[in-house]
């Protein structure tokens, strides 16, 4: 089967191994890759993963023009693999210009992980990326973390309801490790896709199975979190799912095909 990786990180060779290593801090794990765009395009050809979605987060609005520059110039380096999303952060002077200027250079999405940049999802100062995106661009958001109070999958949901155009692709099963309470919490929400990215080693495998086809199989997407984990276990750990083999297909394949292609 071809896979799409819908969730990987990369960063500046001279900055990777110093950003892999804080993030895998940041959660206490230790990191399989080191982060660089050079290490992905192997671990890809290595694991039969034909396209990439590749982003990278703004801990602060100064870094957000360098790391939207980085993740274009890569898309530009390797276009049949990569598909880049641009970051942002709510404490960023001019988001429309930016969101505009990503949009010329390529971008296809946002990307935003509020625990690592320090606010909360609802927080009315990053409307401004919601008003400038809905219906326009999708955004993929770390979801669920408890032990702040920036991404809990409730705050994802009420931000939906504002903006119902608003597509969005939660991570890591829409909340990661508040599984059981994201599928609640998304309930009628239309716009709602999830990934796998970051779970698999911690869900069983029939209650994974089950929140796939919870959310619907066609809203699902195979992630690894690059540099976190080593693209071939997550890939062993997600053919181990209770998944028929047409089911498996679309979450490792086809539902990103689809959705990707339809990007503007």
């Amino acid at each position: 089967m071809k896979i799409i990786d819908m969730h990987c990180h990369i960063f500046p060779e001279k900055i990777a191994q110093k950003a892999a290593a804080a993030i895998g801090s940041f959660y206490s794990i230790t990191m399989a890759h080191d982060g660089t765009r050079e290490r992905l395009i192997s671990s890809c050809k290595e694991n039969g993963i034909v396209r990439a979605l590749i982003h990278s987060v703004a801990s602060n609005a100064s870094q957000v023009e360098k790391i939207n520059d980085y993740i274009a110039s890569s898309k530009e380096e390797c276009p049949e693999l990569f598909t880049g999303f641009a970051t942002m952060h709510p404490d960023y002077e001019n988001i429309a210009a930016e969101i505009k200027r990503a949009r010329e250079m390529g971008l296809k999405g946002i990307k935003i992980h509020p625990d690592m940049q320090h606010f909360a999802i609802d927080d009315r100062r990053a409307y401004p990326i919601y008003e400038e995106i809905a219906g326009k661009m999708p955004i993929q958001v770390h979801t669920g973390d408890p032990r702040h109070n920036y991404s809990h999958p409730y705050m994802m949901a009420k931000v939906m309801k504002d903006f119902p155009s608003l597509a969005v692709i939660g991570a890591h099963f829409g909340g990661w490790s508040e599984w059981r309470e994201a599928k609640e919490c998304y309930k009628g929400l239309d716009n709602l896709y999830i990934d796998t990215s970051s779970s698999l080693y911690q869900i069983p495998a029939d209650e994974a199975a089950a929140l796939i086809r919870a959310y619907g199989v066609s809203r699902c997407f195979f992630g690894t979190d690059y540099p976190m984990w080593s693209a071939k276990e997550e890939i062993e750990r997600f053919m181990s799912l209770p998944l028929t083999d047409g089911e498996r297909e679309a979450v490792l394949y086809k539902n990103a095909e689809d959705f990707l292609n339809n990007l503007a």
